[in-house]
């Protein structure tokens, strides 16, 4: 029997029960949304960031939610100093608005993603969803624009996808 690299049919998408790897770790509809994160070598920067910004337990809850996680490599991108100044005590309402602002109250798959479909975020600003065919972007109130590169990652507690930009809200 030849081994083989690719997933069974709905592993990419979150929905066997088996969970999806994510920067390193299998991230198992089991555990809730942090606890998922935690395990993931590409979101450490997030994860400290929902620390510092006390949002552990809010996204420990029930939701369910929608988040979109930015991978250490979308933190990379912002300008130098961006993420240390972020996890400061006195930034901690900026940090806790940014992010907020990757976060829909509800459980939205990519499948349930439409073309030009506006979220509100748990923040209370928009982001507009821009699908064609599989592919997933979104543009924030700002004009950025990230793509999911690992859709459907499912918790007990909602849905994440992995993006490859953070999102800023408008102010």
């Amino acid at each position: 029997m030849k081994a083989t690299t690719k997933p069974r049919k709905g592993e990419m998408a979150g929905m066997s029960g088996k969970g999806v790897m994510v920067g390193g770790a299998m991230m198992t509809p089991d555990k809730d949304i942090v606890d998922n994160a935690v395990g993931s070598a590409d979101h450490t920067t997030l994860v400290s960031a929902v620390k510092a910004a006390g949002l552990v337990e809010t996204l420990k809850s029930a939701g369910p939610f929608t988040v979109f996680a930015p991978t250490n490599a979308a933190f990379d991108k912002l300008p130098a100093g961006t993420v240390n100044s972020l996890v400061q005590p006195d930034m901690k309402p900026t940090l806790t608005k940014v992010l907020t602002y990757h976060v829909i109250p509800g459980r939205f798959t990519a499948a349930d993603l439409k073309n030009g479909q506006v979220l509100t975020t748990v923040e209370g600003e928009q982001l507009t969803v821009m699908k064609s065919g599989n592919s997933v972007m979104l543009k924030d109130a700002k004009g950025g624009m990230a793509t999911v590169t690992i859709p459907n990652v499912i918790s007990s507690n909602g849905v994440t996808h992995v993006i490859d930009t953070v999102l800023m809200p408008a102010n």
